[in-house]
């Protein structure tokens, strides 16, 4: 179960993180989780949206640079020690997690990680022996045919 991730390159400067979402929120496209990182030049914005295909098209109409990229969303207990249960089964493969982020404190009591690995398909496989309940799109209320 992978998810399309929308990752875009915006410069480190005052009003581009801006200019992103408010494109996305006019064209009606809802965040559903997003994380962003940087450097002294840039940053990276990595989001889940509602509808992959239109957020692209938004965001290269403004000329920011953007790809699409797989990502795997799991479902753990919001409890210390968790997210090191998930990453146990890691240890003695060639599985990399290259990054990931989280989505925290949901009335369940659930946290969601959202993960890149070095190799998605071998890590669902690995998550899913161990029982991990993985997220699919409906779960975000994504598109799955997006426009």
């Amino acid at each position: 179960m992978k998810l399309k991730q929308l990752s875009i390159f915006l410069e480190n400067a005052p009003g581009r993180l801006y200019e992103a979402t408010q494109a996305l929120g006019e064209a009606g496209i809802n965040l559903r989780s997003l994380c962003i990182s940087d450097t002294a030049d840039f940053g990276v914005l990595r989001i889940l949206v509602s509808d992959v295909a239109a957020a692209r098209r938004v965001i290269m109409e403004k000329h920011l640079p953007a790809r699409v990229d797989d990502v795997v969303a799991a479902e753990i207990e919001d409890t210390p020690g968790s997210l090191a249960r998930l990453l146990y089964p890691f240890k003695e493969t060639r599985v990399n997690v290259e990054y990931m982020y989280a989505l925290a404190g949901t009335s369940s009591g659930k946290a969601v990680m959202v993960f890149r690995f070095s190799d998605n398909d071998r890590a669902i496989e690995i998550l899913e022996a161990n029982h991990v309940k993985l997220l699919d799109a409906e779960s975000f209320g994504i598109l799955e045919n997006p426009s």
